[in-house]
This record gives structure tokens, sequence and C-alpha cells, in this order.
């Protein structure tokens, strides 16, 4: 049996500039988002859940994922206050359940959530797209961070370009690509770091210190030790967990990195092999990795999928990558809307980042949160999923 997708946007609350009454317009369904004013590691008190879900449900919408409920630093690299701080994740799922909100997506990336180098990437359509330049992200790492032994962790070619880029870079472009890595794309996310912060990159050393010494094998340790604890809670309220794959899917900063690849994703739904912990699939930042193979990957984790990210990349040379339109990319979209249609089950579906265009850049919107271009993309999307409808209608397939 086939089952369309529900079609969800990312909103970021009464202050974003992207209204309820505009998304209802262009035929959004449901609504992902998160109480952005509570700090991390605070309780999301049931009278905060129903305002905002009021608000929403008012618009004509539903609130269908929280994106995200984000998991403390402290929780990730096992902290003193870790248990505090679970205890304090559990109420919140609890009151989430009380309240109707059963999707919680999360991330267990340390310290930097998704990573970009360049945020307003010129095309020649005269639209911008998000552009990572691997040779950019070693020179922030090894010139501004200036972390120990990076330079053991780059291929002779890319540090021969960090040289090149010593010549060339000004300190504008290094303002500029400390703003682009590590305070646009995370203060809206996960709160670490925020515009405004006056000395972010010295505030960034000091949240990575904490993960000094950690390997893979313990990150997923940790990783398991925080399911263990929140799936009793889970199980009681009927909420889903989905962890999003790390974007991209790769170790960064010489800090590890455990939902890369298929072989990362088996292991932390194996640690807790139970429905409640399932997966986020985004396509995106999967596809950024030329050792995934992300169809292949959407069938083998189709059954434990609780949310879906439609978008694609381009890979490029030299570990480069761009944010592909929605109708090209290296992902077969259309496969993916066959495949999570035939699990027969309702999975929310966001179209993700899209490129800004037609005056998007200068309404303040957070990078990668266009709405003429996220617009675009849904079209497309709601296109591919007709025509996959008809398919499974006339024929079987």
């Amino acid at each position: 049996m086939y089952r369309a997708f529900e079609k969800t946007w990312r909103w970021f609350g009464r202050k974003d500039g992207i209204t309820l009454d505009m998304l209802r317009q262009i035929g959004v369904e449901g609504v992902v988002t998160a109480l952005h004013d509570v700090p991390n590691g605070e309780i999301w008190t049931e009278e905060d859940i129903l305002s905002l879900k009021k608000y929403i449900e008012d618009a004509g919408l539903r609130w269908s994922v929280v994106e995200s409920l984000p998991v403390s630093e402290a929780i990730k690299y096992a902290g003193a206050e870790r248990d505090a701080l679970i205890d304090n994740y559990i109420a919140s799922i609890r009151n989430l359940g009380r309240c109707g909100i059963k999707t919680v997506c999360y991330n267990f990336m340390p310290v930097i959530d998704w990573v970009r180098t360049d945020l307003e990437h010129p095309m020649p359509d005269g639209t911008t797209a998000l552009y990572f330049d691997y040779s950019r992200f070693a020179y922030f790492d090894m010139r501004i961070l200036c972390r120990d032994g990076a330079d053991k962790d780059y291929p002779g070619h890319i540090l021969s370009k960090v040289e090149e880029l010593d010549r060339t870079m000004t300190p504008s472009d290094r303002r500029q690509l400390i703003d682009t890595i590590i305070v646009k794309t995370q203060g809206f996310v996960n709160g670490n770091i925020s515009e405004g912060d006056s000395a972010p990159v010295q505030h960034f050393r000091n949240l990575m210190s904490h993960y000094d010494g950690m390997d893979k094998q313990d990150l997923l340790g940790n990783l398991t030790y925080f399911l263990k604890a929140v799936m009793p809670v889970c199980h009681e309220t009927g909420v889903r967990l989905c962890i999003h794959p790390d974007d991209p899917p790769m170790p960064v900063f010489g800090m590890p990195r455990i939902a890369g690849n298929a072989e990362d994703i088996r292991n932390i739904l194996s640690a807790v092999d139970d429905f409640h912990n399932g997966l986020t699939f985004c396509a995106g930042s999967l596809s950024a990795g030329a050792h995934n193979d992300v169809v292949a990957m959407a069938r083998e984790f189709a059954p434990r999928t609780h949310f879906v990210h439609l978008r694609s990349c381009n890979l490029l040379p030299d570990g480069n990558f761009i944010e592909a339109p929605h109708t090209s990319g290296r992902v077969d979209l259309v496969e993916l809307i066959r495949i999570f249609g035939r699990q027969g089950r309702d999975i929310p579906m966001r179209v993700d980042h899209g490129r800004d265009m037609l005056g998007d850049s200068a309404r303040g919107y957070n990078p990668g949160y266009s709405f003429h271009g996220r617009m675009l993309a849904l079209g497309q999307v709601e296109g591919m999923m007709a025509a996959v409808k008809n398919e499974f209608e006339n024929r079987s397939i």
C-alpha cells in the first residue's frame, strides 16, 4: 500500500519572517519546529508546548515534528551533569507526548551541526546555493582554529591549497569564514554559539576541548547510554526519536562523528533495537559523502525511518560539494519517494534547504531556509509525489 509523505516545512517560530499563513497558501500540511526560546538542557513545559501548538493549529496547520529537541553537549561527552540533563530530556519527551507530538528529530554531532564554507555561492541562473570548499574548511581548521595536529588530517593537495589561501585571505575573508562556519549556521540550530558572541573562536575551542581523546566507540557508547535512558518514556508516550545523520558525513576538527554511513546507522539502530529509536533520513547530508549509496541506504533503513529530508548534493573535485536543485543531484529523489511510500506509514517529509532566489537573501531568513527557493522545491517534490502515486494506482511497482 502506498502512502504519500506528509508535506512539512521547517519554521522557526513566531519570529520567523515566513508566516504560517504563507505556508498554508503553498500547500504545507505540517510544521516542523521547536521551542527556540528555551535554552538547551531546560525542560519543555506542557504550557509552552500547548501554546505553540495552538498557535500553529489556529493557522490551519499541525505541529508534526520537533526539530530539534537539542541534546546537550554534556550528554554527548558524558559530563558530570549528564544524568540531570537526561532527566530533563525525559521530562520534555513526556510533555511532548502528552501534548500529542510524537516525532522528535535530534542529532549527536559534537559541538557543530551542519558545516558549509559559503552560504551564498553564486549560480549561473542568479540564485545562490550552500557550498562546501574542503580547502577553505581546512584553512579554518589549521589557520584560524590552529588545532594541534590538524595538518595530519588532510591530504597533500589540500595542504598546498591552504598555503595558497595564506597568500590571498584578507582579514575580512577570515571574519566571514568564521561567521559562516561557526556562527550563522549554528546559533539558530543548537545555540552553542550565536551572533554577537564576542569571541566565537575561543568559545568554539573550549567546547571542542571536552572531546579531547574521544573516539567513535566512546561517542557511540554515550549515545547508547542516552538512548537506553530515554526509551522507557518513548514507549510510555509513543514518541519516536529519529537521529539526523552527520552533515557532512565525515569527522570534523578532530572530533568523532558516528552517523555518517550505513555501518554507523546500523550500529545506532542495533545499539537499542527498538522502533522508537529511529532515523531522520536526510538524503542531502548522506549524499555529501561519496561513500554513501543513498538509495540503497533508504531501502535498508526505511522501516526505522520516522522523518525524511528530501534534497541532494552534487560532488565536486577535491572533496567539495554543492547543494543541488531538487530535480537534480546525485540522488534519485523519485526512487526515494517510492521506497518510503511502500512503507504504508504516515512519514513526514520536508524539502530541507533551498536556494536563495527572488530576493530571499534580503529578507533575513536563516541560511538554507529561504522562502521562494523552498517553495519551488516543494512544488517540484509535489510533482514527483503525484507521479509516484499515479504509478502505484495504475500498476504494481
